[in-house]
This record gives structure tokens, sequence and C-alpha cells, in this order.
């Protein structure tokens, strides 16, 4: 019966259900909130590579200042 494929039909009945579920105003804080915190985790991540290439670096600078 369900061949685990969602249709567009299926995809609108879900849409219309979450509407009636939370409401528009619910829903566009939860789409902001939803976009802060995917924004947060990048910059989380391209933070984490500068950290790491900074004290990369700085091992390197050192080690090859000692000889």
């Amino acid at each position: 019966m369900f061949g685990g494929r969602i249709g567009l039909p299926e995809l609108l009945i879900l849409l219309v259900v979450i509407l009636l579920v939370f409401g528009v105003g619910r829903i566009s804080k939860i789409s902001e909130e939803l976009g802060k915190s995917i924004r947060s985790f990048r910059d989380g991540l391209n933070g984490g590579d500068d950290e790491e290439k900074k004290k990369e670096e700085k091992k390197d600078n050192g080690s090859s200042a000692s000889m």
C-alpha cells in the first residue's frame, strides 16, 4: 500500500496538519530559531577549524624555531 515514497498529496496533507497544530505565528518562530541554530552550528564548525589551524601553525613555528 505504501511504497515508501511521499508524493505531493501526502506532503500537502502533512503541511496542513502541521499548520493546524502549531499555527502560523508559532511556525514562523520555530523557523527563525531553526535558522539561528543552523547558523550557530556552521559558525561553530568554521571556528573550530580556525582554532585547530592556529594550534598547528604554533606547533610548526615552535618546532622550526628551535632547530
